[in-house]
């Protein structure tokens, strides 16, 4: 790129990044810190057959719960699908295959997929057997563990409050959620901000995330959190 400073972008240019069978992760928790716009035209690229990452599937209606809604996704790996009721159905029907992971497991297997880990030990699952079904046990120091392996993917899509062009991330409260440990996790990290500024007018001690984990920067077209909650 030849200014290193400047990584917007317009949505055509980010298209060629999505395809069929493709690996996803997405920030946000239960629609909230997910990305609206980058989803929406998900939605009308037709994409499809998609593994997807996250902490859950969100609502029927909003956010990746539209994809999962519209038969778009294989595979999920989350803490939760409850608040989809056709994320249980199509699981149900055997049309969504569904990993289970604790909320705190998963943010920890993302974390170490973007510092470099290859997976986390832990107790957490070890004596259930929905939990541990096909995982690899380890013994150490007389105890039982399981091995969960690290999770990376193709691309992430991240939500923020403000970027600069960098791709320095300011995140809105608990739409933080995911969205930093996604931001490292995925090859490639495209945000969408609701506001950019210029390089450099950023507090430096405000910066959740570092742009050196940022490839491309779209900006929203906005979200309407009232109305997506309501919805529900």
């Amino acid at each position: 790129m030849s200014n290193h400073h400047n990584k917007m972008s317009d949505y055509e240019e980010i298209k060629h990044f999505f395809h069929d069978e493709m690996t996803m992760m997405f920030g946000g928790f239960g629609g909230v810190g997910s990305p609206p716009t980058i989803l929406n035209h998900l939605l009308k690229w037709g994409v499809k057959d998609l593994t997807i990452i996250g902490n859950d599937t969100g609502f029927p209606h909003i956010g990746i719960g539209q994809l999962v809604a519209q038969n778009r996704v294989k595979k999920v790996i989350a803490s939760h699908i409850g608040s989809n009721p056709i994320a249980g159905r199509l699981m149900s029907e055997g049309k969504l295959e569904v990993e289970f992971s604790p909320q705190g497991i998963l943010a920890e297997r993302i974390r170490a997929g973007g510092v470099g880990l290859k997976g986390v030990v832990t107790e957490i699952g070890v004596d259930d057997p929905y939990l541990n079904k096909g995982k690899t046990f380890l013994e150490m120091d007389g105890n039982r563990y399981l091995y969960e392996s690290a999770l990376v993917a193709e691309v992430g899509i991240v939500f923020a409050k403000k970027a600069d062009t960098f791709g320095n991330l300011i995140y809105d409260k608990s739409a933080r959620n995911t969205n930093p440990l996604i931001a490292m996790a995925a090859d490639i990290t495209i945000v969408e901000a609701e506001e950019v500024v210029g390089y450099g007018e950023l507090d430096p001690e405000e910066i959740v995330t570092s742009g050196v984990f940022v490839d491309h920067i779209v900006l929203s077209k906005g979200v309407d959190w009232k109305w997506a909650w309501e919805a529900n």
